[in-house]
This record gives structure tokens, C-alpha cells and sequence, in this order.
């Protein structure tokens, strides 16, 4: 039975969820304050449940041995160390619909108390004054709104926006045209258009290298004159300090923060000025969306632990409850493909080819690749070094390129995987199906056709095609004391070049090869383990 540790305060129908569905779970609401007692415990533990107090370091996730997800019930994950979770197998998810309604109407919540200056309205009034004058307001109809970020949450403020009758211009670069016109705003090709032309800008953004103060202080200065400006996505978008200025000298008519740049924020440049509205991170704090990412997160990790399908995640492939079982036998086979041609590679792989023949290309090919690509590089770059969350990183890094080619059926078998790899060297292949016992099979190798089931212990060789090779390599290794289990050969012409792939029961050493590769007729040879 997986174990999962919820280290933040969740809602007790989360646990109950874990329950439910077979997760020995362990909630601990108040451990994400103690770090170092979490990290003494988290190597227990299948799966982390999260919010914003537990920090999922990488010194954290070092000590997560058995680790294999990490939940966060919400939106962001700034408190997760994602690289250290990828580079340990350890697959990181959100939750990013379950509080997209009520953070968009905490956007337009605030974008209607700096409007009315309601805050310190309220303030005034409950002091005893009646400061009309001073209240001056702005209103929304027919104004101008500016959408950093046309997301889950952007859309959504986006329809309230048009709603209240106001004209909604946006910058994303992902957001196509038909959703543009889906709806219904006007899409820019540039932030600067939106800095210019809105009469109210708010940010609806992740917090990445390439977000990170994306309203600098030259941006801020490029704003219209007069706009108001409303940050409810992530800390750290927005030069405060900038901001602050602008303020002061009135370009800008106010602000609106929920978040900031360092939390708690119990000092910050906008504190204090009178035409500015602050909240404490409020935008996913309505019970509703509580029980919502909650309960979302509970049942995300338990398809994972229980069934093998992904959702929502921040470094791996999603996979769907329905897909997971369908995909098993086809990335159990992507593996060993991927761990043959990365056991007989000796120079450096400059690119992979992976061909999806027949019905295994009509399934979701990122877990076959990710598969594939980790099993790949496994025996070049160490056992530790590369899994299936982080091989597309790994190759990346190395320079390695991934390509991905779907063909119909062809030749005797209805569905196989063909793997080409390039090296500095030569290019080899490798192909596989799945028969219908379940189980894989590799069917050619280098071109030459052959039918084989990958064992624990394999030995491979490549040889003339010469009579006596069977009976030289079959009398050489019982006088090695290696037992065979299974045969399978394989020829390009009589003749000519030829392979042999054998299942043994005893590990072939190193000595042992080399006696196998003074035989006259062999070319190459290695020992194999799957």
C-alpha cells in the first residue's frame, strides 16, 4: 500500500479521499513548519500532499528515497525544488483549475477596490468621517482592461471583464487567435500595447526566469498615465519599488497587490500609500476552492500511486487513468529497446529517431519517448543520472536530438517501435512489438529480422555468416560454464553479416567476452541486462 504524508493544512475530505481509494496516509497539517523534522521522516513516504508552508527543497527531496510525487494543492509551486524532483524520478503536480474562479474574482475584486478607493473609504468612514470629496472614483464601463497572461485565470477575468462592458486587450504568446476571438478580446502582439493603451493592467502569470520582474522599472515608467495596475498572480512579477515611485508622482491613479515579492510581506515599498489596496495572498483563499484543489490533489496522487496516470504535472507527460494500463506493455517494450541500443553504443549519441508503426502510434507517445529516452541513456550516463521524468532534460543537455515519426501498418507485423540512433560513429536500429501474450519482443535489430523475448541476462554478437559459428559460440560457452536458455538468429545475406541474441542463466564477465570475441567469426559482442 503507497503512503502519502500531507505536511500542510488540507481539508480532512483530502485524507479521506487517500483513503478511499487504498493510500495509507499521514496527516501531519503543522510538519511543513518544521523542516527538519519533516526531513528526517520524508524517506517513509510514496507522496508529499502540499501547500505553501511545506519548502519541497532540494536538500528535502535528497533524503526521499522512496519518493515518487509531490502534490501541491494549488497553482504555484515556487516552494518546490522541480529540478531536484526531476533529476530523482519524482513526478510534481498542481492543481490549476481548482481555484482559477475564485482568484479571478479576487482580481476583479481588487480591481474594483482601487477603482472606488473602498478600503480606505471604509476606513474614513468607520473613523467617524464623511469624506465624500476624498473618495473620488473611477468607474469600469468602458474602460480599457489589459491582460498580462490569458490563461485558466485570464480567461476567466477576461469574460467578467466583458461583462462589466469594459474592452479586454491581451499579451500571451501562447494565446492563439481563435481562442482570441473565442473570447472575445483583442490580442497584442506586444506587452508595450497593453502597458499603453490600459486603462486598468492585471497580471495573470507564473513566476518563471522569463517572468521574473517582467514589470520592470522601465515597463512600469512605459505605463499609460493614469492606470491602475492589480497583481494577484505570483510575487516577483512586478518591481515594487517602481511601482511605489509611480505612485508618488501620479502617473500611476493606484495599485492593487495580493502578492509580493517576499512573503509574509510585513515591509514593503507600497505599504503605507494612500492610494494603493493590499491583501495577504488571498486570491485561492475561499472555502470553496480549498476543497477544491484538495480534493483534486488527493485524487491525482492516488492515480498515480494506484494506477499509474498523471495528471497536471509540472515535468512529466500526462496520462490519463483509461491510457495507463493500455501504455504499460508498450513502454515496458520502449525500455528495453532503449536499453539495448544504449548497451551497445559506444561513441556519443548526436540524435534519436523513434518510429511509431500501426496502432501504437494512434496511443500517447510522450511516455513512450520519455521512456525510451531515460533507458537510452541510463548505461552512458549512469544509473542515477537519468529517469523518465527527467531524460528530455538530460538529452537536451547532452544535445541530443529527439525526433518522433507515426507510420501505418507495414511488413508482418501490425504494430511495432523502431528506434534509430545516430552516434559519431554509425547509425544502428532496433524494433519491437508487443505479442499477444502481452509481453515484448525485439523483431529486428540493424535491419536484420529476428524474434526475441528480453531476458534478465542477454548476450548479443555480431558475426560473419560462416558455417560452425552456432556450434563454435554453443561449445565455447558451455565450456564457460554459461547455460543457454534462449536463441534467436539472424542474417542481412548468406554470408554476409549476421546476429545472434541469446537468453543465458549466468552472468557473462568480462573475461568471458573476451574469450567469445576471439571466435573467428565475431565482429562485436556484449553482455546484456534488462
Amino acid at each position: 500500500m503507497p503512503k502519502v504524508i500531507i505536511s500542510d493544512k488540507l481539508s480532512e475530505a483530502a485524507v479521506q479521499i487517500f483513503r478511499d481509494a487504498g493510500v495509507q496516509v499521514d496527516f501531519q497539517p503543522d510538519l511543513g513548519k518544521d523542516p527538519a523534522r519533516l526531513a528526517e521522516i520524508i524517506g517513509e513516504y510514496d507522496g508529499l500532499a502540499i501547500r505553501s508552508a511545506t519548502k519541497a527543497t532540494a536538500e528535502l527531496i535528497a533524503k526521499a528515497d522512496r519518493l515518487k510525487v509531490i502534490g501541491r494543492a494549488g497553482i504555484g509551486v515556487d516552494n518546490v525544488d522541480i529540478s531536484a524532483a526531476s533529476a530523482k524520478g519524482i513526478v510534481v503536480m498542481n492543481t490549476p483549475f481548482g481555484n482559477s474562479i475564485t482568484t479571478a474574482e479576487h482580481a476583479i475584486a481588487m480591481m474594483f477596490a482601487v477603482a472606488r478607493q473602498i478600503p480606505a473609504a471604509d476606513a474614513s468612514t468607520q473613523a467617524g468621517k464623511w469624506e465624500k470629496s476624498r473618495f473620488m472614483g473611477s468607474e469600469i464601463t468602458g474602460k480599457t482592461l489589459g491582460l498580462v497572461g490569458a490563461g485558466n485565470i485570464g480567461s476567466v477575468v477576461a469574460t467578467r471583464a466583458i461583462g462589466l462592458k469594459m474592452k479586454v486587450i491581451a499579451y500571451d504568446p501562447f494565446l492563439s487567435v481563435d481562442r482570441a476571438r473565442e473570447l472575445g478580446v483583442e490580442k497584442v502582439e506586444a506587452l508595450e500595447d497593453v502597458l499603453g493603451r490600459a486603462d486598468f493592467i492585471t497580471l495573470h502569470l507564473p513566476k518563471t526566469e522569463k517572468t521574473a520582474n517582467i514589470l520592470s522599472a522601465e515597463r512600469v515608467a512605459a505605463i499609460k498615465p493614469g492606470a491602475r495596475l492589480i497583481n494577484c498572480a505570483r510575487g516577483g512579477l512586478v518591481d515594487e519599488r517602481a511601482v511605489a515611485e509611480a505612485l508618488k508622482s501620479g502617473q500611476l491613479a493606484g495599485a492593487a497587490f495580493d502578492v509580493f515579492g517576499s512573503e509574509p510581506a510585513t515591509d514593503n515599498p507600497l505599504f503605507g500609500l494612500p492610494n494603493v489596496v493590499c491583501t495577504p495572498h488571498l486570491g485561492a483563499s475561499t472555502q470553496e476552492a480549498q476543497e477544491n484543489v484538495a480534493l483534486q490533489v488527493a485524487e491525482q496522487m492516488s492515480d498515480y500511486l494506484l494506477k499509474g496516470a498523471i495528471q497536471n504535472a509540472l515535468n512529466a507527460p500526462s496520462v490519463s487513468a483509461e491510457e495507463a494500463p493500455i501504455l504499460k506493455p508498450w513502454i515496458d517494450l520502449c525500455e528495453k529497446l532503449g536499453s539495448f541500443a544504449g548497451q551497445v553504443t559506444e561513441s556519443p549519441i548526436e540524435e534519436i529517431e523513434i518510429e511509431y508503426v500501426g496502432r501504437v502510434g494512434d496511443l500517447n507517445q510522450k511516455p513512450l519517448t520519455s521512456a525510451l529516452t531515460a533507458a537510452l541513456l541510463r548505461p552512458l550516463v549512469g544509473e542515477g543520472g537519468v529517469n523518465m521524468v527527467s531524460a528530455p532534460i538530460v538529452a537536451r543537455e547532452r544535445g541530443v536530438k529527439i525526433s518522433e515519426t507515426r507510420k501505418d501498418a507495414q511488413g508482418a507485423f501490425g504494430s511495432y517501435v523502431r528506434l534509430i540512433v545516430t552516434t559519431e560513429a554509425q547509425e544502428r536500429s532496433v524494433a519491437g512489438t508487443i505479442y499477444s501474450d502481452g509481453r515484448p519482443r525485439f523483431i529486428q535489430i540493424k535491419g536484420i529480422n529476428l524474434e526475441a523475448e528480453p531476458s534478465p541476462r542477454m548476450l548479443y554478437t555480431t558475426n560473419t555468416d560462416e558455417p560452425g559459428y552456432i556450434g563454435a559460440l554453443g561449445m565455447l560457452l558451455g565450456r564457460l560454464g554459461i547455460n543457454i536458455a534462449t536463441f534467436a538468429l539472424g542474417r542481412a545475406a548468406q554470408g554476409g553479416e549476421a546476429i545472434a541474441l541469446l537468453g543465458v542463466d549466468e552472468d557473462v564477465t568480462d573475461e568471458m567476452l573476451a574469450e567469445i570475441n576471439a571466435l573467428s567469426q565475431v565482429r562485436q559482442v556484449k553482455a546484456l541486462a534488462f
